[in-house]
């Protein structure tokens, strides 16, 4: 098995991270490794994968706690398996989901003779969620879309059915803790007698021992594999926004309920639209006559091409309204509204012809034509008189 890398190297975060700086990570990693980016980039491929599990570890705190005491063989039952064989010795075999805190959170934890009461270690436990990122385009988020994710997760493996024993083999008992996967140790102290728990040796805190373990699996009842999955994707859902494919993550252990996939989406920037939660903004540039004749133009919305009649005499800046142009409201009914900035574009490069007639036309207007420059030359002549 190739070494794998620290997540918090992967992410670029330090340990002691916080949730919001482990996010922050994430979406830039996400983004600048994500394979609408690089397609046909294998490299860039792995190096996405690599960035998804890390962030999977490093977001959910149980799995983190794990990491940061156990490195990868606290969360990867799959991690360094050929080296232990099975659960009959140590932790050779400890599985990244036996409840680390239940087991070492309870040394001394009892006081003087009351012990808290362990988890059962063969209890059903859900399985992890499983994130993963899609990009999209504005208009794809916007009329919503179906896109298809690959997912790596841990699923119950075929040849053992989860027992992680061998086929005509079962798991057996452990005699030393009887299956509580914890044994009780009492000390004298001039206090009186303290007694604390600990993870059995003999079978690692699993409360049973496998004899003979299931060669694929190597003892630990899961296998991993990916799958590929059809997302559909709402009209409307923003960026950083995500969704719940429900029971499609990790196997459960025990009979536990299997995890979510948790899609995270990114929404690739526009030429033309910006998004201000539902509602589409967008500036039309129109010439110097269109704005003072005014004129009909042509407007995009995210529906196509509508027109928009421009009044006589409108200002660079002005903003007009588009009633129910915008996003269609996420899971419900109505949508926001298109603004249209016109953006009055200055003619360059005019020819002796074309600056003649402009002066001439210049001639024929008044103060009174320009109500801006009129109210300007009003406010001066008012504080500081004809000087």
């Amino acid at each position: 098995m190739a070494e794998k890398r620290d997540y918090y190297e992967v992410l670029g975060i330090a340990k002691g991270a916080s949730e919001d700086e482990i996010k922050k990570a994430y979406r830039k990693q996400a983004k600048k490794y994500h394979p609408d980016l690089h397609p046909g980039d294998k490299e860039a491929e792995e190096k996405f994968k690599e960035v998804n599990e890390a962030y999977e570890i490093l977001s959910d705190a149980d799995k983190r706690a794990r990491y940061d005491q156990f490195g990868h063989a606290g969360v990867d039952p799959n991690y360094g398996a050929g080296a232990g064989g099975g659960f009959g010795g140590g932790f050779a075999g400890f599985d990244g989901d036996i409840d680390l805190g239940d087991i070492f959170g309870s040394f001394f934890g009892g006081g003087f003779g009351g012990g808290r009461r362990q988890a059962n270690p063969n209890a059903p436990r859900r399985g992890a969620d499983i994130r993963v990122s899609v990009a999209l385009s504005f208009m794809e988020a916007a009329h919503g879309c179906t896109k298809t994710v690959t997912v790596n997760h841990q699923d119950t493996c075929p040849e053992c059915g989860g027992s992680g024993a061998a086929k005509g083999t079962s798991p057996e008992t452990c005699p030393d803790c009887g299956g509580r996967g914890t044994v009780t140790t009492q000390t004298r102290t001039p206090f009186g007698v303290m007694q604390s728990q600990r993870p059995c040796s003999r079978c690692g805190g699993r409360g049973k021992i496998i004899k003979t373990p299931c060669r694929k699996c190597s003892g630990t009842g899961r296998v991993s594999s990916s799958k590929k999955l059809e997302v559909k994707i709402p009209a409307g859902i923003d960026d950083d926004q995500s969704l719940a494919m429900r029971g499609l993550g990790d196997k459960g252990l025990n009979g536990g309920p299997a995890g979510d996939v948790i899609v995270i989406v990114t929404v690739r920037p526009d030429t033309l639209f910006e998004r201000d939660k539902y509602d589409v903004w967008v500036t039309v540039p129109i010439t110097y006559s269109q704005a003072v004749i005014g004129d009909e133009v042509v407007v995009p919305t995210i529906d196509g091409k509508v027109q928009y009649k421009v009044p006589e005499g409108t200002q660079s800046g002005t903003v007009f309204r588009l009633r129910g142009k915008g996003i269609q409201y996420l899971n419900g009914k109505g949508r926001g509204d298109q603004y249209v900035k016109v953006n009055v574009e200055i003619p360059k490069k005019l020819t002796r012809t074309q600056r003649d007639a402009l002066k001439k036309f210049e001639e024929t207007l008044k103060d009174e034509n320009y109500e801006q420059r009129k109210g300007f030359f009003k406010t001066l002549k008012d504080m500081f008189g004809n000087n």
